[in-house]
Parts: C-alpha cells; sequence; structure tokens
C-alpha cells in the first residue's frame, strides 16, 4: 500500500498492510512563514516520514482593533479568502503540494471557532497567557453575547471557505483544531450554545467539499462529553490522551465506529526521553493493546520544535513492523 492507501483503510476500518502514522510540530518563528516554512515542511516530512504530511498554518485571524469589551467584537470584520493571511496560507499550500510526496495523505490545518475566536484579541496583549486570553473571551461573550456570537459566525464562515480551498487544490483532509471543551472556561450550556453549532458547521464544510475530517481536541481539564455528537462529521479523532485525561478505549466508546489517532503523550514520554528500543517497544504495545484496525498512530497534540527526529523516525518505522 501507499501512505495514502494505508491511511484510507485506517479511516475505512479496514486493516492496512501497516499500521499508518500522523506527527506534526510547530516550527520556530523564523520558519512558520513563506518560502522558509515550505523548507521546513518538507524537511519535517522527509525526516520523520510519516504517513500524514500535515500542513500547519500559522497564518491567524488578525487583529482587527481595539477589542476591551463585548461590544467592541463588532470589529471582527467579514472575511474571504481575498484576505492577505488567507492568501498567505493558500500560497503555502500550494508550495507544499507541488514539492511533497504524492503519494503520502495529506491535511490541511483549520483552527477551531474557538482558537480563531481569541486570535484577533492576542496582538493586542503581547504578555497574554492561553488561560487569560481565554477569560477574556468568556467575558466579552457575557457582556454582549450577540455581537461576540455575530463575530465568531463571521470566523467561522470563513473557515467554512477555507476548508473547501483546501480540499479543491488537493489536500485529503482538513485537520480541525478544536478548542472549548475545558471545564474551566465555558459551562457545558454555554458550549452547546456558543461553540458547538459553529464547530459543526464547519466541519461540515469539510465533508460537504469532498474532505476527511481529522477532529482534533486539544488542552487539559477536558468535558470530553461535549463532543458528543460530532462524529455525524468525523473520520478521525486524536485528543489528549495523557492531557484531558480520557483513555483511548474511552474515546472509542464516544465515537463508535470512528478511527482514532493518538497512542503516545507528545511532551513527556518515550518521543521525548528515547531510547530508540523504548520508542519502538511503546509503539508495539500500543498497537498490541488497541489493535491494528480503525487507529492510526499519533501523539496527544503537537510535539515540541525542539523534538528528536530520530525517535520520532523510531515510532514511525515501528509502526510498520
Amino acid at each position: 500500500m501507499t501512505k495514502k492507501e494505508r491511511v484510507v483503510a485506517a479511516i475505512e476500518g479496514r486493516e492496512p498492510d501497516k499500521v499508518p502514522s500522523g506527527f506534526s510540530l510547530h516550527f520556530p518563528t523564523e520558519a512558520a512563514f513563506g518560502d522558509v516554512a515550505v523548507d521546513a515542511h518538507i524537511r519535517f516530512f522527509e525526516e520523520s516520514d510519516t504517513d500524514i504530511l500535515k500542513i500547519m498554518n500559522e497564518n491567524l485571524v488578525p487583529y482587527m482593533g481595539e477589542i476591551h469589551h463585548g461590544p467592541d467584537y463588532h470589529m471582527v470584520r467579514e472575511m474571504s479568502l481575498e484576505d492577505p493571511f488567507m492568501q498567505d496560507q493558500i500560497a503555502l499550500v500550494k508550495k507544499i503540494l507541488e514539492r511533497c510526496e504524492k503519494d503520502a495523505f495529506i491535511l490541511g490545518t483549520l483552527h477551531g471557532v474557538t482558537a480563531s475566536s481569541i486570535h484577533p484579541l492576542e496582538k493586542m496583549e503581547p504578555g497574554y497567557t492561553y488561560d487569560s486570553i481565554r477569560e477574556k473571551l468568556c467575558r466579552l461573550l457575557h457582556e454582549d453575547e450577540a455581537t461576540v456570537l455575530a463575530g465568531m459566525k463571521r470566523i467561522a464562515d470563513v473557515m467554512c471557505q477555507l476548508a473547501k480551498e483546501y480540499i479543491r487544490l488537493g489536500v485529503d483532509g482538513v485537520y480541525y483544531a478544536a478548542l472549548g471543551g475545558e471545564k474551566r472556561f465555558f459551562t457545558d450550556e454555554e458550549f452547546e450554545r456558543y461553540i458547538k453549532p459553529l464547530d459543526l458547521q464547519i466541519m461540515k464544510s469539510i465533508k460537504d467539499a469532498g474532505g476527511y475530517c481529522f477532529l482534533h481536541i486539544c488542552k487539559d481539564g477536558l468535558n470530553m462529553e461535549r463532543y458528543k455528537g460530532y462524529d455525524v462529521y468525523t473520520d478521525v479523532v486524536n485528543w489528549g490522551v495523557y492531557e484531558a485525561p480520557y483513555s483511548l478505549e474511552e474515546g472509542k466508546k464516544l465515537f463508535p465506529g470512528k478511527t482514532i489517532m493518538g497512542g503516545l503523550p507528545n511532551r513527556h514520554g518515550v518521543l521525548v526521553d528515547g531510547p530508540g528500543e523504548a520508542v519502538r517497544e511503546e509503539v508495539h504495545k500500543v498497537i498490541r493493546e488497541f489493535g491494528r484496525t480503525g487507529f492510526i498512530l499519533g501523539a496527544d497534540c503537537t510535539l515540541a520544535t525542539e523534538q528528536d527526529m530520530a525517535l520520532l523516525k523510531a515510532a514511525v518505522q515501528a509502526a510498520r513492523d
């Protein structure tokens, strides 16, 4: 099987010739944009030999003005693929597709509505923390729900456009990075009202365009039950097994019949500490316990920028044993 055939077999619940794998990392700031980013992606793909080539996306929804209170969120205007940040991402994808391995499975990254809704706020506060900016979005919603939700809907609409453009350009699927499941921010009721409808709108656009949807659920302290029902537009699910925490077995029950991607922690354990033999043993153990069907080896989330590539390649190769 080619790499793409292997991944598609896993998605369809057939046993592949070898267990496929998918890993990614954030490149350093100096290698995150333009032609330098293209080179960094190709180098990572070649050194890791992973079956899934995930194109990163650092071209985020930009600062549009000072947003201090809920009504200020009206500054988050309507966007389109003609906006510079969208054009930059589209150009990146085109160049990577021209140079990357043709028989691999290609994913385009799309930041979910929660992440994309805080990106316009980040440039205002250079010293922000993740928790502080998430708490600010919650405050804005409480101050003026209608205005903020209207802005978030405009963000979701342009993300649907990007999802469709990814598929039109030739990627096989979209990696939808969802946030919002952390119990310390939204309540369950708020998540159901603010986030879930927009997440599902974007995920539906991926499927309607003919792409595979990879749902990535991120961060710690999650209420994974909030994502019940997302399986209607999901082909593959990946989450922080160790970070949430939420086991692979629990995930199989929450997303019945869906392919699971994961098995290894991303910032501790064998991928960080090694040695290579320990990596191989852990990968064999994960596959032995989970099984060879409906599974793609991966990590909880993106790997550290300084990831030891020899250890990563050992994991990819061990999955193919």
